[in-house]
């Protein structure tokens, strides 16, 4: 039979036969695909002859894989409520189609399983045929695949969407799929896995790599910073990485990564909002990250001033950057270091500063809020866990994120948030630079630089019996205090640099000095976070080339009260001397009546009695 179905058009043909005359034209792609596996001498009339992978090959494959699992993630999670609404899987690939993870619905997850749709088997399209994650990979975009359009009979029951996941220099890195039964048509599966992929994509990018610039740009000024943006990194003039919506706008392809762009950023520009223009003359707005490759090449150039590593304007004060000189050297001496303030006074911006200036720059920054994770989940999340060694665990296993920050540095942020019962081990893995995976036998050795942060005094919760002394003096040899904003003396050159940096002079749109002055004096209780958003607020709600002023400042951003002016002695001594004038006149007045006089000028009668009687006296 197999020698018959060498085309497309032949195997179109006795599917038709198979499955009956009512079937229609595959597109293009299937077509393709379906070519393909004909050349490859696949018969789609017998299951597909695919195997999971043994358990050693498995967890190979699942700990090359675990960057590419953590950075999907969010997206899988988001997707996870939309698979269970329509009684459909999430699934995520390796770069060799080879399945990751799958979350959704249990009860179509065991009508998947049936036809081998499950984590540890390969689903490229070479060994189970004309599927959407196998198309997609050997097509390097977008797939649907639905039904009869599968090569092989049994996968008929599936109606599957994928979309290949590329890394900044156009490598695959995997697959993001959503997967149905076929019987319920979803016209809206590729467009949230898109949505999700291009979130994922976006977020790989999110960092600018050391020595390079990194361009931002939309046709709508207002969608900047968003995972719809283009995103261009450059090293001088060459164009080493990009997103799919930065190519696209400027008419690119991934073969014109690692060559030179006429119009691209060579370090002529400084960083910060720019208006640009397409090839076709049509308004481009950008905003331009990083310093220039001949200015700042190397990591120790940043080891140097550290501060000038953050990219949202002038963060630190000369005091705070001192405090971050000092913490660099500490991590690199392998101490490490609590950073301690309110709530948005940028303690993760100080960590990632640490970082991006110590010696372990090139290695991984792993953050964890300490107060959002599960207490039920946390031990599990730090310190990773063994196949099955909870309900809901993956088959796999997981690292855990001690283990994600190896060679590089772990910031604990809200640490006194951490409970009691998992502090002590936390500190076992600090003494023993060694941690056990939850439902592990054997320890397995970490090693990575520390950095925790707290809104709380972790000082007096010892006193108070809620946290740890013994991990107190552990994590706490070095404090560093960062200032509330209220009491920062930069805060006008704060406002001006971070509005520089906000979407509002890419459109024209600036703050009057009365403006700026109101900002910078506002109460922030939240800090250096609700400033930015104040700034970025004010950016979306303004007209193109608008001066904004005092009244155009959201409701609740109150100005602090100005202090009342201290009289000088001198003008103090004619003040008292015209009060004694007004009480003796008042007194007069009123023939000595001593209540009436008081009435009248609005004073308690105790205090002009007091006066009469210190004058009396002489004093």
């Amino acid at each position: 039979m197999q020698s018959r179905v060498t085309t497309p058009r032949t195997l179109l043909a006795a599917r038709r036969q198979a499955f009956g005359p009512g079937m229609a034209e595959p597109p293009p792609p299937i077509l393709r695909s379906w070519e393909r596996c004909a050349a490859l001498g696949l018969d789609f009339g017998q299951r597909p002859r695919v195997e999971p992978l043994g358990s050693a090959e498995m967890r190979a494959a699942f700990d090359r894989s675990e960057a590419l699992r953590q950075t999907c993630r969010p997206e899988i999670e988001a997707l996870h409520a939309e698979a269970q609404a329509t009684g459909s899987l999430v699934i995520l690939t390796d770069a060799d189609g080879l399945i990751l993870d799958t979350l959704g619905s249990d009860a179509f997850a065991g009508r998947a399983a049936q036809v081998a749709l499950r984590p540890g088997v390969p689903w490229s399209e070479s060994l189970t045929g004309t599927n959407a994650i196998g198309t997609a990979l050997v097509e390097r975009r977008p797939a649907e695949v639905r039904g009869a359009e599968h090569y092989f009979e049994p996968h008929r029951i599936l109606s599957c969407a994928a979309m290949p996941i590329l890394g900044a220099d156009g490598t695959v890195l995997g697959v993001l799929d959503l997967t149905g039964p076929a019987a319920i048509h979803q016209g809206h599966a590729l467009g949230l896995v898109g949505l999700a992929v291009a979130a994922i994509e976006h977020r790989l990018l999110d960092t600018v790599p050391t020595g390079c610039e990194v361009l931002r740009l939309h046709r709508d000024a207002g969608l900047l910073g968003t995972p719809r943006e283009g995103v261009l990194v450059f090293e001088g003039r060459r164009l080493v990485g990009a997103n799919r919506h930065g190519l696209a706008l400027l008419g690119l392809s991934w073969g014109d990564l690692g060559t030179e762009q006429a119009g691209g950023h060579g370090g002529d520009t400084a960083p910060g909002p720019l208006s640009l223009r397409d090839a076709t003359g049509a308004p481009l707005y950008g905003r331009l990250q990083g310093v220039p490759a001949r200015r700042r090449s190397t990591v120790e150039t940043a080891r140097q001033n550290p501060a000038a590593l953050i990219p949202e304007g002038p963060i630190l004060d000369p005091a705070t950057e001192k405090l971050l000189a000092r913490a660099v050297r500490l991590i690199d001496a392998g101490i490490p270091v609590v950073v301690e303030g309110e709530t948005g006074t940028g303690k993760e911006v100080f960590a990632r500063a640490a970082h991006a200036a110590c010696a372990r720059a090139q290695k991984p920054f792993v953050a964890v809020n300490c107060a959002a994770l599960p207490e039920t989940l946390i031990e599990a999340e730090l310190f990773g866990y063994e196949p099955g060694a909870f309900t809901g665990a993956a088959r796999h296993g997981a690292k855990g994120l001690l283990r994600q920050a190896e060679g590089g540095l772990l910031f604990l942020d809200e640490i006194g948030d951490m409970p009691l019962s998992l502090q002590s081990r936390l500190l076992r893995a600090l003494q023993e630079r060694e941690v056990l995976p939850v439902g592990g036998t054997r320890p397995i050795p970490v090693d990575f630089a520390l950095i925790c942060a707290t809104h709380r005094d972790l000082s007096r919760m010892v006193e108070e019996g809620a946290f740890r002394a013994d991990l107190f003096y552990r994590i706490a040899p070095y404090r560093v205090r960062l200032a509330p904003l209220r009491e920062r003396p930069d805060r006008l050159a704060l406002v001006r640099g971070l509005w520089a940096r906000s979407d509002g002079p890419a459109r024209g749109v600036s703050l009057s000095p009365d403006c700026e002055a109101a900002l910078a004096e506002a109460e922030w209780p939240g800090n250096l976070r609700q400033l930015a958003a104040c700034l970025k607020a004010l950016a979306a709600l303004a007209e193109a080339g608008e001066v904004l002023g005092p009244a155009d400042l959201p409701e609740g951003v109150a100005c602090r009260p100005a202090p009342a002016p201290v009289p000088r002695r001198e003008e103090a001594g004619r003040l008292d001397v015209l009060a004694q004038d007004a009480m003796r006149a008042a007194l007069a007045a009123h023939g000595g009546n001593v209540s009436r006089a008081a009435r009248s000028l609005g004073i308690s009668r105790s205090t002009l009695y007091r006066r009469c009687l210190t004058e009396r006296a002489g004093v």
